[in-house]
């Protein structure tokens, strides 16, 4: 593995890829005239740079944009907004002969490499193809330079006559890698590039990218859901979240010290080899929202294990996270008394469900959320308990409203602004805004 980089410091030559409020959207459409009924926010407004000679990784779950940030700042789909900036010039007003130099300049490897290649062409014909489209004709010229890249890559001048079929997992993605450096560009935006492949041939083809950025001296935008590969490569790292990006920092830095509370549970997630390291185990309820219908305020919200508290509470906070998880269900009306039966039967308090009276519904509601029989704060328990009463009732209407006006965070409210956080590295998390919380935040740490 080559040596870590320098990372990018504002004595740094300008980067060679400037991503300014980047959005991509797509119309939901209904109806036989296709009328637009909303838009999926895939990207939603996110900056970042990569410079000369740098890896930067973009991270994060399925469905948080990144994939799709990718191809939109290569214009291979084109952005809904945001500018983008390569060696100094705005990618989107590039004319056609531009457009041709770009492309050029800045290659792109696909997550599966079964699906990036033409089955009927041979791998010698791939990976030659880029050259000929930029008008090299000489059939043995390009003959020479695809051999001599597929022997770069690890592969042999032999693979240059064989078809995708007869080559595995591993080795297509090594001839992908050769047809992306083929037109030597300087940025490579790697999507997934091993997520397709066993285990064991996951790591040589990080080294391999590793060792052919520095070969190359290759700008490198690295795609992926999975901390351990950007932690491998990357010289810097953005965390991406349901079409924003929540911290981004140094790669090592932000393992050592993540301040968002997403970040927080991507780290934890990595299996470590120390049976003695402190458990950082972060636990996240519900599923990721619809893009379609992003939530209000801090997009992470209702899954986060550190979600802020209203001003005057101070409740354990896996209480108020079970509170939340409650809120959430009611406000979405995934709450009914019929449901609340059947768990009261399964948890053993009735045999039948229509035999479970108010008070045991009560009891399988606190069940089904984790809620304790007190949260520590009469003020709390009050409306907890009458917003039970209504659901047990049946006037779920009741309860959300009640829970609403009692129980909102600032999360809910605020679209978090990204701040400076104590650590070198930023954040976009209201535990970190000063007009928030007065004392700085940290995640707990057992150095």
């Amino acid at each position: 593995m080559t040596e870590r980089r320098q990372r990018p410091s504002e004595t740094r030559s300008d980067a060679l890829l400037s991503v300014d409020g980047l959005k991509k959207h797509y119309p939901v459409t209904e109806g036989p005239l296709r009328r637009e009924v909303g838009r999926v926010r895939a990207v939603d407004g996110i900056d970042f740079e990569v410079y000369p000679g740098e890896t930067v990784g973009l991270i994060g779950e399925s469905g948080s944009g990144k994939s799709t940030a990718a191809t939109s700042l290569l214009h291979l789909e084109e952005p809904t907004d945001g500018t983008v900036t390569f060696d100094g010039d705005d990618v989107g007003a590039y004319d056609r002969a531009e457009r041709k130099a770009f492309r050029r300049r800045a290659q792109m490897v696909f997550q599966d490499p079964t699906a990036s290649f033409d089955p009927r062409m041979s791998i010698g014909e791939s990976v030659t193809e880029p050259l000929l489209v930029h008008g090299m004709s000489d059939a043995d010229r390009r003959r020479a330079i695809a051999e001599d890249l597929l022997e770069r890559v690890g592969l042999t001048a032999d693979e240059f006559d064989r078809y995708p079929h007869e080559l595995s997992g591993g080795q297509k993605q090594r001839a992908a890698l050769a047809r992306a450096l083929v037109l030597n560009p300087d940025l490579v935006v790697a999507d997934e590039p091993v997520s397709a492949l066993d285990v064991s041939v996951q790591a040589e083809i990080l080294a391999l990218l590793d060792d052919l950025q520095a070969e190359f001296d290759l700008s490198l935008l690295l795609i992926s859901h999975d901390m351990g590969v950007v932690r491998q490569i990357c010289d810097r790292i953005c965390v991406m979240y349901l079409g924003e990006i929540v911290e981004r920092g140094p790669t090592e830095a932000v393992f050592a010290n993540p301040q968002h509370p997403y970040t927080q549970a991507l780290v934890a997630a990595v299996p470590t080899p120390d049976p003695d390291a402190p458990d950082r185990e972060v636990t996240l309820t519900g599923d990721v929202p619809d893009a379609a219908s992003p939530p209000s305020g801090c997009r992470f919200h209702p899954r986060c294990p550190k979600v802020v508290q209203p001003e005057g509470y101070d409740l354990d906070q896996d209480d108020w996270r079970a509170v939340m998880d409650l809120r959430m269900a009611v406000a979405d009306r995934d709450v009914d008394r019929a449901s609340l039966r059947e768990l009261a039967v399964a948890e053993g308090v009735a045999d039948d469900p229509e035999d479970v009276d108010e008070s045991g519904v009560r009891t399988a509601l606190r069940e089904e959320y984790g809620l304790p029989e007190s949260l520590g704060d009469d003020a709390a328990d009050r409306v907890l308990s009458a917003a039970l009463d209504d659901v047990v009732r049946g006037d779920v209407e009741a309860a959300d409203e009640r829970l609403r006006s009692e129980f909102e965070s600032v999360c809910e409210r605020r679209d978090p602004a990204e701040q400076a956080t104590g650590v070198g590295h930023p954040a976009a998390c209201h535990l970190h805004d000063p007009a928030v919380v007065e004392e700085d935040w940290e995640w707990a740490s057992t150095d």
